[in-house]
Formats: structure tokens, sequence, C-alpha cells
């Protein structure tokens, strides 16, 4: 595939847009800061301008395509495919009305462009937290747990606020054309070299990881769930929980629950090391199955 692969220079997608051009693709980043992978053509592009969108994904993706004699982009067109990762990727990065105005914006301008181009497959990133837990001011407890997509999303903040909203653009857009257009409710992003930086405090004291669901995901696994979503087609709009397959802490599922989330419903029975942001829906429609786990790294303390 063609993959018009926005915010390749992020912390999460220098590691997946590259990944997808090692599985065969041609990946171009569209990005306000170039990448410089050499499996990967950088194109400057301002998401938040709609001319500016509409231009890129409608302009050749490189050089070596000018020899391409069959390429036609009179009538939409040449990438297959758009993920979307651009965003400010959190609050308090930029003033909260910036946050909101950047990242609804600039989603509308891609599912806008990309399906007047006709693409029919595009994946966007959304977030853990449009469930309201990870930026509320104070405790938040989910109304259940495992929190799967069903799970009300009643954010307070500026970038969860965003998220949601390009959830249900993303949805109107699918509407609209019958594309395929899946949202990834991505986990708070670990790159493999952050085990053995970050997780040593989080396995000695779980209570930094509440506001994260006990959960996470590594680059490598984030990667592996997006190639599987270009892959599958035919689900609609669909939103998918983005997490590894264990917690992030060295506590047990029953501990957790005990001493975290007293008198919160417990709808299933939940092994010694399982996510309590569920990935069932991720596996059961896409095949994803994660490979990683910070517990290939460090060892859990002795209780």
């Amino acid at each position: 595939m063609r993959i018009f692969f926005t915010g390749g220079s992020g912390k999460a997608g220098h590691h997946v847009a590259p990944f997808l051009a090692a599985q065969g693709h041609q990946v171009t980043n569209a990005d306000l800061t170039p990448l410089g992978h050499p499996d990967v053509t950088d194109l400057r592009v301002d998401l938040t301008d709609a001319g500016d969108t509409y231009s890129a994904l409608t302009a050749v993706p490189t050089q070596a395509d000018l020899e391409d004699a069959d390429l036609d982009l009179t009538h939409g067109s040449a990438y297959d495919a758009v993920v979307h990762y651009a965003a400010v990727p959190r609050p308090m990065l930029v003033s909260d009305q910036k946050t909101y105005a950047t990242n609804v914006l600039a989603t509308y301008n891609v599912l806008e462009a990309a399906t007047r181009a006709g693409i029919r497959k595009i994946v966007f990133a959304s977030s853990e937290t449009t469930y309201g837990i990870c930026f509320a001011q104070g405790e938040r407890k989910p109304l259940y747990v495992p929190v799967d997509e069903e799970h009300p999303v009643v954010p307070e903040d500026s970038y969860a606020m965003s998220k949601v909203a390009g959830e249900v653009t993303a949805r109107s857009f699918h509407a609209r054309t019958g594309a395929d257009i899946y949202g990834l409710r991505i986990n708070n992003v670990v790159e493999p070299h952050e085990y053995e930086q970050m997780f040593p405090p989080f396995l000695e004291d779980p209570s930094l990881r509440r506001r994260n669901i006990f959960a996470y995901i590594d680059t490598r696994d984030l990667g592996q769930l997006t190639l599987r979503a270009l892959e599958t087609d035919g689900l609609g709009f669909e939103v998918f929980n983005v997490a590894n397959a264990d917690l992030s802490v060295a506590a047990t599922a029953q501990e957790v629950i005990e001493r975290f989330y007293a008198g919160v419903e417990v709808r299933k029975e939940m092994g010694r090391d399982e996510t309590f942001y569920s990935i069932d829906k991720a596996r059961r429609l896409l095949g994803y199955e994660p490979e990683h786990s910070w517990r290939d790294v460090l060892a859990a303390p002795r209780a």
C-alpha cells in the first residue's frame, strides 16, 4: 500500500511509520518536522490548513512515482490508506484552546481530504484519555473493569475532548462515505528503551499507574495493531482499545482491585496479570496479539 502517515515524527509515529515501511509499504510522513528515516518519505504539511492537507494527499507521493505511467491523479489520490497519528499529544504543552482546536481541525481536514480523494481505509489515533480518567481533576474511577470500548467517554481535559470529537467526526465521515475508518484508543505509549528507565518506580508503587488504568502499549505492538487495522477490511466505523496484554505494575489484578477499585463493578474474572484496559475487541476483530512486555526486560519485585 501507499500510506499517507501523519505525525510520523512523534513518539509513536517514529516507530510505527518505519515499521510499516519495513513490511513493504510505501510510507509518506506528513508532519511539520521531518523524520529523516531512509525508508520513509518526508513531506512538510500543516494539517490545520485544509488546502495544504488536500494538496498533499492528492500529489505525487515520491520522485519514483513520476516514472509510473499508470499513476492517474486526475480523479483522486495515489494513496491507498491514511494513518492519522498527528496531534498535540497531551494537555499542558500548549494552551487548552490550542490543543483542542489543533487536534479537532487537523482530524477533520484529514478525514475530509482523504474521503473526498476516494481513500477507503483510514486508521486514526484516539486515546485512553477519552474515558475521562487519565487527566481528570482529582481521582476518577472507571464505572467497571476491565474497561472496554462500551465504557462511557466523558473527559474533562481539552486533549481528551479533542479525541472524543475526532471519533464523532470519524463516525460521521463513515456514515457519509461508507469508508472503513478505525479509531485506536491508544494507551500510554512506551518505547523499548523506556522499560529500564520508567518502570522500576511503577513496580514499587502501583499508584503511579492509576491514571493509565494500569496499562501501557509497547511501540512495537502498536505497529503490529496498526498494520492489522490496515489489512482488515469491511468493519465500517470501529474504535479499539490498544494496550499490551498485562498490567504495567508488579501487583496482581486482584491486588489492584482490592486497593484501587473497591466498590467498582468487576465484569469478569481477571487473570493474574491481565490488563484492565480490555483488548478483547482488537483480538477478536483484528487478530491482534501483543508480543512484548516489560517482564521481558525487568524482573518483578518479590512480594
